[in-house]
């Protein structure tokens, strides 16, 4: 692992204006990383102190011209998403259609803008932000979960076929972390049962044996490790970073 300032290259950081994404690129910059953040909302993105391009993972061109303006990189981060929630029976298309051209088409964007050049240096780090809902079901996250599966999917088949190129692939797996997404999902039950927040909270933690959300920090440290000469051997993995939720 390379000590802080010394140069490892780029790394594309998608939705890292904010949450797990920011914590990411904060992290790779202390190994030596470059990063370059993407997302939507350029306010956010200039706010965290990082090159950035506003960028929307579900449009092809825009993820094609950014991976040609801003790279190569030497890793990749592919992390923007969304989560919203539905009962199975009351997923409509708009909704289902959201969250898998987001969660899974836009990963695929980023990985077909990004890998070629990786494989043509013969080097490179790809690593998607899954879910433990790649892993397991929950209730009222139908749409949510088969995006993650088929994000592992995609990461598990890459790293098949690039096994021989340098490049690794390898997911991450978060359990619920303490992000906006989350916090605003608690709001969102408080609001909507009159549930005081340390019940509301409950619906989020109650599987972690740790009984806490976990910290983004947390999982940018998994992602570092994907990312470093340590990790060379480390290819279609799905790391879970849970505090042990399925281990039970």
């Amino acid at each position: 692992m390379a000590a802080a300032g010394d140069a490892k290259g780029k790394a594309l950081v998608t939705g890292g204006g904010s949450g797990i994404g920011l914590a990411v690129a904060q992290r790779l910059a202390a190994d030596g990383y470059v990063p370059v953040i993407t997302g939507r909302d350029g306010g956010k993105l200039a706010a965290a102190g990082f090159p950035y391009a506003v960028m929307d993972v579900t449009n092809r061109d825009e993820v094609f011209a950014v991976a040609e303006s801003h790279g190569p990189f030497a890793a990749v981060v592919s992390n923007a998403g969304i989560a919203p929630t539905a009962p199975a029976l009351k997923t409509g298309p708009e909704l289902w259609e959201a969250v898998i051209v987001t969660n899974l088409t836009g990963a695929y964007n980023v990985a077909m803008a990004t890998l070629p050049a990786m494989v043509d240096r013969g080097a490179g780090r790809f690593v998607a932000i899954a879910s433990t809902s790649a892993l397991r079901a929950y209730r009222y996250t139908m749409a949510y979960s088969a995006s993650k599966h088929g994000v592992l999917g995609m990461v598990r088949s890459l790293a098949l076929e690039l096994a021989t190129t340098g490049v690794t692939c390898n997911a991450v797996c978060p359990g619920f972390t303490d992000t906006e997404i989350v916090r605003g999902a608690i709001r969102n039950i408080i609001e909507k049962t009159g549930r005081s927040e340390e019940d509301a909270m409950r619906a989020f933690i109650g599987d972690n044996p740790m009984g806490r959300l976990v910290h983004p920090s947390e999982v940018a440290e998994t992602v570092a490790w994907l990312c470093s000469d340590g990790a060379a051997s480390v290819n279609g993995a799905a790391l879970p970073v849970d505090g042990g939720e399925l281990a039970g």
